[in-house]
């Protein structure tokens, strides 16, 4: 089984950037972490970062036949992009849209996705959990398919 793991704009930035929201954990650290959890799991993992939407667009494209499925954290493009939505449901492998924060209890903006409708499922709120959390939901979903 073969995962990608996207993370969008800003989170290069994580154990920096408001550690009081995001938390102290580096973008490698948190990386790091996914690894260890998908190498108990017996799955391949590839990382991505971009700060560019059309960055993000292309990598989904580009594993739309060789991954099995996709954990992505949109960042601010969570809340307005339609083309990376589209990009996620063109491409139709099972993904779980993830957030370290509680997206429900911030700004009004934060509280809608329009990622979330393509997605199986959503983990937020829960730190570097949340994408851990994610990892074990989808590999369960996709092991159920097969």
């Amino acid at each position: 089984m073969k995962i990608v793991v996207i993370h969008g704009p800003n989170l290069n930035l994580l154990g920096e950037r408001e550690p009081d929201v995001y938390g102290k954990t580096t973008l490698e650290g948190l990386n790091q972490k996914i690894k260890t959890l998908c190498d108990e799991l017996s799955v391949r993992v590839r990382f991505f970062q971009s700060n560019h939407e059309g960055d993000l667009i292309d990598y989904i494209h580009n594993f739309r036949k060789s991954a099995d499925g996709i954990i992505i954290n949109p960042g601010a493009f969570t809340h307005y992009s339609y083309a990376l939505r589209d990009a996620i449901s063109g491409v139709a492998l099972p993904t779980v849209e993830v957030h370290l924060s509680d997206i429900h209890n911030r700004e009004e903006f934060r509280k809608i996705s329009v990622i979330k409708p393509v997605c199986i499922h959503q983990f937020f709120g829960a730190g570097v959990e949340s994408y851990l959390d994610g990892v074990r939901y989808l590999v369960r979903h996709i092991q159920s398919l097969r």
